[in-house]
């Protein structure tokens, strides 16, 4: 009974601290991930409090954490939405991928870690926050601006990569050979190619199967199955996180909206659970010797986001201040680098990775926003060109400026 007790305390102890920090953030407009992640390491190895009999459940929450994230992911686009994008911006991707993932590999190689920490690592320092962009992207009321649709194409590209490059980092962090690690390969390749078919052409029935009036029993089913899913896809040694990714993707209409709805508050309960989860995982005394290596990744990897964003919406035919908005937007990393390190953290390759990636996501997470804000009119200054403000009149790109395109309030609506 006293160890229930304790178990109740700490565990209530944790939401209400989540909830507050939540809350506090909403007020300052940031993102709330860089709190999470101080919080669980106040309360982690090293810290100032250490929990006890509740960490073996915040690890079970932290895990269905991550296949809500993935899950919710999916619930976003469409199968279409998806062909579409690998059809229309692979060279945004391709380029994404090089100028992001190269410098968190020469990173790990420099640092002696070995290639299966450079591959790890790589991903940490590709991979964009989509939760954090598309908020920024509402609260600097640029939904409907030229540049969106291309920021949203690169994130869609970046999470349709996640079903491909997961299983490569599953299979390496297991140790895996060369022919198991391409059976996994294989194995999650074709899984993926099977579902996009399934969901191009039977996704209509595939949600009339799953739909329901009684939002009870819609949530069951689409969390039952997300769940059951998630767990053999594991057991076939892909990804859990791919699997749940899937599951989004195989529904379309009214039932991934009724879904997304229902669903939206367990991702953010249980997401927040797995930055605490990561952050017990880390010692704060391992920080401060990896601190600097995170800071020049962090600088390193804002200008090549910013690159990308503005080669890519330079292709598109954006505006100049279009092309710096689009960069600056890209910048913020979270959940997703963090989901990444997580692996390997568990898998233990590199101790010090861990420290690296929390410290790296802390700084880019505040830093996204900043960047999303000002990249345009700083670029503008140093080019010697006027930011917005009164004048004569408005110049060449006034028009492009506006919002002109209408755009969803999601990455895209199914």
């Amino acid at each position: 009974m006293h160890s229930s007790a304790v178990f109740l305390i700490e565990f209530g102890a944790i939401i209400l601290g989540l909830g507050l920090l939540g809350r506090f953030a909403g007020r300052f407009q940031f993102s709330p991930i860089p709190l999470y992640l101080l919080a669980g390491l106040a309360f982690g190895e090293g810290g100032l409090l250490p929990l006890g009999t509740s960490e073996e459940f915040v690890a079970i929450g932290a895990e269905i954490g991550v296949i809500l994230l993935l899950l919710m992911l999916g619930l976003e686009y469409t199968a279409t939405d998806l062909v579409s994008n690998l059809k229309t911006q692979y060279p945004a991707g391709l380029v994404d991928a090089a100028l992001n993932a190269l410098p968190g590999a020469a990173m790990a190689l420099l640092l002696g870690w070995g290639p299966v920490a450079a591959v790890v690592l790589a991903g940490v320092t590709w991979i964009s926050s989509s939760g954090v962009i598309a908020k920024v992207l509402g609260d600097l009321g640029r939904l409907g601006n030229r540049e969106t649709p291309v920021i949203l194409s690169i994130l869609v590209l970046e999470d349709l990569s996640m079903a491909v490059y997961l299983p490569i980092i599953t299979a390496l962090l297991a140790g895996a050979g060369l022919a198991a690690g391409s059976a996994t390969l294989a194995i999650a390749l074709g899984v993926a190619g099977l579902v996009l078919v399934v969901a191009v052409r039977y996704g209509r029935h595939i949600s009339r199967f799953v739909s329901s009036d009684d939002p009870e029993k819609l949530l069951l089913v689409v969390l039952g199955l997300t769940l059951l899913v998630a767990g053999v896809a594991q057991q076939l040694q892909v990804s859990a996180a791919v699997g749940a990714f899937l599951v989004g993707i195989a529904l379309s209409g009214e039932v991934a909206e009724g879904a997304h709805g229902l669903l939206s508050p367990l991702r953010d309960l249980f997401a927040a659970v797995f930055f605490v989860f990561f952050g017990l995982h880390t010692d704060p005394a391992s920080i401060p010797p990896v601190l600097l290596p995170a800071l020049a990744l962090a600088v390193v990897t804002a200008g090549t986001k910013i690159a990308t964003g503005y080669w890519a919406a330079k292709r598109a035919g954006i505006s100049a201040k279009g092309r710096w908005r689009a960069g600056g937007t890209l910048v913020a990393r979270g959940e997703f680098s963090i989901v990444i390190a997580g692996l390997a953290v568990t898998s233990g390759i590199e101790p010090r990775l861990g420290p690296l990636a929390t410290a790296y996501v802390l700084i880019l997470v505040i830093v996204g926003p900043l960047t999303a804000r000002y990249t345009e009119p700083v670029a503008a200054l140093l080019v010697g060109r006027r930011s917005a403000g009164p004048g004569p009149g408005p110049g060449p790109d006034a028009a492009e400026d506006r919002d002109l395109v209408p755009t969803p309030d999601a990455p895209a609506e199914k």
